[in-house]
């Protein structure tokens, strides 16, 4: 388990690094939007710069994953950004569905590595 976690971590890494940078630098051609949702959703992101954002999120958390530090930090940082991809492509683009639940899959391979760290989170809170 240890090894497929470390591997999980380290792809997860590259994949959000890779995909997080290309937000910034726009090294990756961008295919046709398709009309619809999808299209309007990722204007809006790029119209308000909200983009940056999600690509930060991205970025920071995976160099963490990649440098093996602060990872329960950078699971914290990446489940939101997920929830959101799968969220989008559950709603508006089908087609990237099985990447989105690849990349899913790795994060809980990983969380179960560290969940240790987020024990206290689902304790209920003593009385004092």
């Amino acid at each position: 388990m240890k090894i497929v976690a470390t591997v999980a971590r380290f792809l997860l890494g590259i994949i959000f690094l890779f995909f997080g940078s290309n937000l910034f630098f726009h090294f990756l051609p961008n295919p046709p939007m398709p009309p619809g949702p999808m299209a309007d959703f990722l204007g809006a992101l790029a119209t308000t710069h909200y983009i940056y954002v999600v690509a930060f999120f991205q970025v920071v958390p995976a160099i963490l994953l990649l440098i093996n530090r602060y990872v329960p930090l950078a699971l914290t940082l990446l489940a939101p950004v997920i929830v959101k991809i799968d969220t989008t492509h559950i709603l508006m683009a089908p087609s990237g569905l099985p990447m989105a639940a690849l990349v899913t899959i790795m994060w809980i391979l990983v969380f179960l590595r560290v969940k240790v760290a987020f024990a206290g989170i689902f304790e209920p809170l003593s009385q004092q």
